[in-house]
C-alpha cells in the first residue's frame, strides 16, 4: 500500500557526515509521522529519530542527540536524516518507517505500519 525507498548510505571515516533520504509513494504524505531506525549485526532494531506530519514535533535517541537531525519536505514526499560527527557505533542498516495514525513522532517500532528496505551506513576509525 505504501512504499518507502531509502538512499544515501555509504562508507565514511569517523567524524564525517552523511545525509540519508527516504522517498514515499503516498498521496497524503503529510498525514504520516516518519521515523528512522537502525539495526547493527547481532542487535535488535533500535529507534534513531522521528518527526510528526507537519514537522513540528521531533524525537531523538539519546545516542544521536546533537549529532543527527531529522527533517521532511512534504512537497517532495521525502524525509531526511542528516548525520554529523559519525562514530563507529553508528554503523548499521538504517530504515525509514511511516506511522499512518500520526502518534506524534512515536519512538517504538511496533507503532509504525510501513517500512523501507534499508540502506547501509559504515563508519570506520
Amino acid at each position: 500500500q505504501v512504499q518507502l525507498v531509502e538512499s544515501g548510505g555509504g562508507v565514511v571515516q569517523a567524524g564525517g557526515s552523511l545525509r540519508l533520504s527516504c522517498a514515499a509513494s503516498v498521496r497524503t504524505f503529510s498525514n504520516y509521522d516518519l521515523g528512522w531506525f537502525r539495526q547493527a549485526p547481532g542487535k535488535d532494531r533500535e529507534f534513531v529519530a522521528a518527526i510528526s506530519g507537519s514537522g513540528g514535533t521531533t524525537n531523538y535517541a539519546d545516542s544521536v542527540k546533537g549529532r543527527f537531525t531529522i527533517s521532511r519536505d512534504n512537497a517532495k514526499n521525502t524525509v531526511f536524516l542528516q548525520m554529523n560527527s559519525l562514530i563507529p557505533e553508528d554503523t548499521a542498516v538504517y530504515y525509514c518507517a511511516a506511522d499512518r495514525w500520526a502518534r506524534l513522532a512515536a519512538i517504538t517500532k511496533d507503532e509504525y505500519d510501513y517500512w523501507g528496505q534499508g540502506t547501509q551506513v559504515t563508519v570506520f576509525s
